[in-house]
């Protein structure tokens, strides 16, 4: 990746993304990999580690479908693979075919399919025929079905064969869920189950050379039908049938058994006699394709989800011999219903009625349910994904008897996110987002000796808001940790981490944070609460718990007032999503108003004295930088210089001048000089139209008085304030493919003036570049600068939507330090974290 001669290269140390909240999103595969849709991206994740491993791009609009080839049940047909493969569609009904190597573990972009859907993808479903050839089916929100036959390549880097067997014309009620099998017999028949928004379940059958014919309807249900599967063949006696599982809103879910009659079953009785039980079959239409009739019967009616059911599984398969060559299908359903709940069913020993034996769920105060419930290939997991972008496992750890615990997942925002800071020592990030919240992320040592160090997982939720977040300010300087937040509100709102917090940041680092425990007794709040209908966060103090405690009958806690969910505790491990959403929020201390609207950016200087705002504006008035002071949260200085909105503010790393740049295309530079006790002095220095387009970002050189800006007119320049207070122009970089949307610059070298500059593009795309600042030997007023491209980071680590923000972890007490991090956060609902080696 290196461009010029010296070595430099780019690892990716951490995703963080939230899981698209749609239906479908998420598939397992037989590589125990499992994929999602993260905005544009697709995110595959490991379930061992609970890492996001990586994001491929490459789709233009939001994923709605992932489906690995071969998925979870088929896992016993693909012991030893060397690729897997993965479909993923979108809402503009592209679909992309995807391959992995599992020896590197390197990912390929094989083809796109012909565009044949011309509105969302709803659904894609497989039949794996062999270890080479899959028959799938894609739905879409435009009233067609289309189903593919795909040979996969025997060698690396090979052609893949893609035929389009059928697409079928639904009408107007598109269908949202499929499912693929053989039918029952060696016939070489193909059933193809759809389901949609209506309440019946609509059956096609056809050969593997395409044809597909409706067979029959199926129903029962009395709603939606919202998901279908089939299961592999059951043998039971002679008599081979497949089941087909179907979910629906109507909250209920029901199994019909597919039953090849042939020509004897036209003359045995249906029903031999001692087999009649409270679970026999109703029987249902009969329907003939080729030349062989199957019957179609309910097996049972399911009822015990409180909500819809969005969706049904059966456990994959087991392997009975080494060879593979025999399964078991076990009789065992996973459900997941936006009552919050995953259920398992099995037919119970004895009577042959199918009951609920094991539930699992989230019972915090997130608004809605599950979309999707999903098995580990080996079905010792299960995986949900909700409503609020949030992944939920449980493992069974039980010997003999099931105990279902729960385990770590990734998590992440699920809209953009729009700012991202280091923590003053570099002990974690915080990044708000449009999905309002505040979250941390933070690398957790997990003192095991065979891995790879620490971990990152997100330790904390400090703020869960009403509003979308647009900028956050960590507070510089000694004392608390506390931090400032903008949202689409007139107000900024300040945080300060409680005495759970600290703790918990104690055993994540496993060292001495930048906050000992002798300063720790001297705060006294545990945590905060949430008021049901406000959007402040109000403190628990630490003795306020004990009294809670100690007075069982205390009646006033479950009001209106406040909600008695939060807990506030010291987590001695990475926290699941429960914990994080509700039990981990910072206190707001004070309020700060003066904005005449949304708050839009927000910075603080680094000796944490003073903290600068900028709203969205459209007016000179309204787009006045307002200074704030750290402690007393006065409002000391009102700038004005500009029109339009200031979309981004850097204090210089002496203090001295503040930057800050805007949508007028301009950018100003303020003299700030601290008088007394509360007297702040500032002048405006320079102001002067530098771009072409709106300037999105500014940084300041650490080791200077120069800066760079980035603007839409996808140009970066290189400024320099010289000692007569004027601004001159030093250099322009090579025009860039994309808008410039986010710079940020490190020192590397203090004594050769040497730094790094890392550029984030609309397009998702990162550059760093060398700078080189030449001020000659003093005579020479104005320095020189000289810049060199040495890494384009791969498209496979970069962001696949806007990069909005980028920060390198503040590095003052080690500069000749040659890994450096930098985190970046982007419109693709993702926070990711590099390290930078230089040699």
């Amino acid at each position: 990746m290196a461009v010029n001669d010296s070595k430099a290269e780019a690892k990716s140390l951490f995703i963080a993304a939230g899981c698209n909240r749609i239906v479908n999103n998420v598939s397992w595969g037989a590589s125990d990999l499992v994929s999602f849709g993260a905005q544009n991206a697709v995110a595959i994740f490991c379930p061992k580690s609970a890492q996001i491993l990586t994001t491929l791009p490459g789709h233009r609009a939001a994923v709605n479908c992932t489906h690995w080839l071969p998925s979870n049940k088929f896992a016993f047909k693909a012991k030893h693979l060397e690729r897997h493969y993965l479909l993923s569609g979108d809402a503009d009904g592209t679909i992309i075919l995807w391959e992995l190597s599992v020896a590197n573990n390197k990912w390929r972009h094989v083809l796109q399919l012909p565009q044949s859907h011309k509105k969302g993808v709803t659904c894609i479903t497989a039949f794996m025929v062999s270890q080479s050839d899959a028959i799938f089916a894609t739905s879409s929100s435009d009233g067609t079905v289309c189903v593919w036959d795909a040979v996969f390549p025997t060698t690396s880097g090979g052609e893949c064969k893609l035929t389009c067997l059928e697409t079928l014309i639904v009408g107007s009620r598109p269908m949202v869920t499929l499912s693929l099998a053989q039918l029952p017999g060696n016939t070489g028949l193909i059933a193809l189950a759809m389901g949609g928004l209506d309440n019946k379940i609509y059956l096609y059958c056809g050969e593997r050379t395409g044809k597909f014919v409706r067979a029959c309807e199926v129903k029962g249900h009395t709603d939606w039908i919202r998901s279908l599967d089939f299961s592999l063949p059951i043998f039971s006696g002679e008599r081979v049938s497949i089941l087909l599982v179907s979910s629906s809103q109507d909250k209920g879910i029901r199994i019909w058994k597919l039953t090849l009659r042939g020509s004897l079953a036209d003359t045995e009785d249906t029903h031999p006699r001692g087999e009649i039980s409270l679970a026999s079959y109703i029987e249902g239409p009969v329907f003939v394709t080729g030349s062989f009739s199957y019957q179609i019967s309910l097996e049972s009616l399911l009822i015990g989800h409180e909500d819809w059911v969005y969706s049904v599984q059966w456990q994959p398969p087991s392997v009975v011999a080494e060879e593979a060559v025999s399964f078991y299908q076990p009789q065992s359903i996973l459900s997941a219903s936006m009552d919050k709940t995953m259920m398992i069913w099995q037919p119970e020993r004895k009577t042959g009625i199918w009951m609920n034996v094991v539930t699992v769920g989230e019972l915090s105060h997130c608004a809605l349910g599950f979309y999707g419930g999903h098995w580990s290939p080996d079905a010792r997991s299960i995986l949900a994904h909700g409503f609020g972008g949030a992944f939920h496992m449980w493992k069974n750890i039980g010997v003999g008897t099931d105990n279902w615990q729960p385990q770590k997942v990734p998590s992440g925002h699920f809209a953009a996110v729009t700012d991202i800071c280091w923590a003053r020592c570099g002990e974690y990030i915080l990044s708000v987002s449009h999905d309002q919240t505040t979250r941390i992320f933070a690398p957790w040592d997990n003192h095991d000796p065979q891995s790879n160090g620490d971990s990152w997982h997100e330790i904390a939720r400090p703020q869960v808001h009403g509003h979308d977040i647009n900028c956050a300010a960590i507070i510089q300087g000694k004392g608390n940790h506390r931090f400032v937040s903008g949202a689409d509100e007139k107000v900024a709102r300040v945080f300060e981490a409680p005495l759970s917090f600290l703790k918990t940041l104690h055993h994540a680092t496993s060292e001495q944070s930048s906050f000992p425990e002798d300063v720790q007794a001297d705060v006294q709040v545990l945590g905060a609460n949430m008021s049901a209908l406000g959007l402040s966060q109000k403190p628990i103090y630490v003795n306020a718990t004990h009294e809670v405690q100690d007075n069982p009958g205390h009646d006033g806690l479950d009001t209106l007032e406040s909600v008695p969910d939060a807990v506030p505790v010291a987590l001695t491990e990475p926290p699941i999503e429960d914990q994080l959403a509700w039990h981990t929020l910072w206190p707001e201390s004070h309020k700060l108003y003066g904005h005449g609207n949304e708050l839009f950016s927000l910075c603080c200087d680094h000796e944490g004295k003073l903290v600068a705002s900028s709203c969205k504006a459209q007016s000179a008035t309204v787009a006045e930088i307002w200074l704030w002071q750290v402690g007393s949260w006065k409002a000391v200085g009102r700038l004005q210089s500009h029109s339009l909105t200031v979309t981004q503010m850097e204090f210089s790393h002496d203090d001295n001048l503040l930057l800050a740049v805007s949508r007028d295309r301009q950018f100003s530079v303020f003299k700030i000089n601290r008088g007394g006790m509360d007297e702040i002095k500032y002048n405006l220095i320079e102001r002067r139209e530098a771009h072409k387009r709106i300037i999105w970002a500014c940084s300041w050189n650490p080791f200077g008085q120069e800066f760079a800006t980035g603007s839409r007119d996808k140009t970066v320049k290189i400024w320099g304030v010289e000692k007569t207070s004027s601004v001159k122009q030093l250099l322009t970089l090579p025009p860039f493919n994309s808008s410039v949307n986010a710079l940020s610059w490190v020192g590397l070298d203090r004594r050769r003036n040497l730094g790094l500059l890392a550029v984030g593009m609309e397009t998702g795309l990162l550059q760093i570049w060398s700078l080189h600042v030449e001020r000659g030997d003093g005579s020479i007023s104005t320095p020189s600068v000289t810049a060199a491209p040495i890494i384009r980071l791969d498209p496979f680590m970069c962001h696949v939507s806007a990069v909005i923000r980028l920060v390198w972890k503040n590095r003052e007490n080690n500069e000749n330090c040659t890994r450096l991090q930098l985190a970046s956060c982007g419109a693709d609902n993702s926070v990711r974290l590099y390290e930078v080696t230089i040699d």
